[in-house]
């Protein structure tokens, strides 16, 4: 019997729209999986297919080994964190926390106990008598926390719990999410479009776009290391470059980009044979942009605009026949750099991402 969730080849077809396409995944007991995508992408539809909320056309959920798929909502041992929270307004906090365990019949003193471990859990003592009205958006999410958890579900589904909130709240609750995952160690599927919040919270992230599975790995496996040139923009901004493999007579492997090359030194290189059209992806903070000099072999261009960010500049780049975006952090950048200017463009080959053609 396997631990976990075991999500196999599913499916959801709404007419000729493919909704989720051949999505498997296996999600280890006690891991925080991410569901990362845009608009459209399935993350939300697999979200609902494991919550119970609509029926796959194909495929199996299974969890700690056994099929849920025929199991109503409520039979399906999964805590569910709503995007908009879903608090009973004529309830107190309390009563919002306790809603589940009474809806299972729960004798009345071990609601009451139960409630209060949950409510210390999340650090919302003080407020069990409020009602929804009269607390934070931050408590309000807490809330809803407490509510799944109360009655000791196998997973946490949470839907884009952080997006109602504003940007400094949403930080906080961000590490705060982590704080309870380690805390409790319930599985817990995440779903959001946001890439910071995926890299920080993530034991392991999926990338879906279009209903497909574009990657299952760790944070920075998928930052670091993309599959798909999808994957490779979505996770931060990359510069995808179209490029040609060459070979040295050493079986050594470069790339050729309109007649200048640019050598791969520690980049896994296996597969790629000579003449193969691939394209490389060149993350902007890890390009780096100095005043031209008349040093040879190096990569030359013009800084068509650039941004003062705070924390550092964003450059856009002409390098003829491509446009660049570069990003340093304040520290490192060279205040001199104004637009116009010539300017050299370098990067530590490592960091040189391999791309389908």
């Amino acid at each position: 019997m396997s631990d976990g969730v075991e999500i196999q080849d599913l499916c959801k077809f709404y007419g000729s729209v493919v909704a989720l396409d051949h999505a498997s995944l296996s999600i280890r007991e006690g891991e925080f999986v991410t569901l990362l995508g845009p608009s459209g992408s399935g993350k939300t539809t697999l979200l609902q297919l494991l919550a119970g909320l609509t029926q796959p056309s194909k495929g199996d959920i299974r969890i700690r080994g056994k099929s849920i798929i025929s199991l109503p909502i409520e039979k399906r041992g999964i805590g569910l964190v709503f995007q908009n929270y879903a608090l009973f307004p004529h309830m107190t906090v309390a009563g919002n926390v306790g809603y589940p365990l009474r809806m299972r019949g729960v004798a009345r003193d071990e609601i009451y106990d139960r409630v209060a471990k949950a409510l210390k859990l999340v650090e919302l003592e003080r407020f069990a008598n409020r009602k929804p009205n009269e607390i934070s958006g931050g408590q309000a999410q807490r809330t809803a926390i407490a509510r799944a958890l109360v009655f000791e579900p196998s997973v946490m589904l949470l839907d884009e719990p952080l997006s109602a909130l504003d940007r400094r709240l949403r930080e906080h609750m961000k590490y705060e999410l982590r704080r309870l995952h380690d805390l409790i160690g319930t599985t817990t599927i995440f779903v959001t479009h946001d890439q910071d919040e995926a890299l920080a919270l993530s034991d392991r992230i999926a990338v879906l776009d279009g209903g497909k599975l574009q990657q299952f790995g760790t944070a920075d496996e998928v930052y670091r290391h993309p599959r798909t040139r999808f994957v490779a923009q979505f996770m931060g901004e990359t510069n995808l470059i179209e490029a040609t493999v060459v070979r040295d007579a050493d079986g050594a492997a470069a790339v050729d980009v309109a007649g200048r090359r640019i050598d791969l030194g520690e980049v896994d290189t296996k597969g790629l044979e000579a003449g193969m059209k691939i394209a490389i992806g060149l993350r902007a903070e890890q390009l780096a942009v100095a005043p031209k000099t008349a040093a040879s072999g190096v990569w030359t261009a013009t800084v068509t605009s650039m941004f003062y960010l705070g924390n550092g500049y964003r450059y856009l780049l002409d390098c003829a026949p491509h446009q660049l975006t570069v990003h340093v952090a304040a520290p490192h950048a060279d205040t001199s750099i104004r637009s116009n200017d010539q300017v050299e463009v370098r990067w530590q080959p490592a960091s040189v991402q391999i791309l389908p053609g």
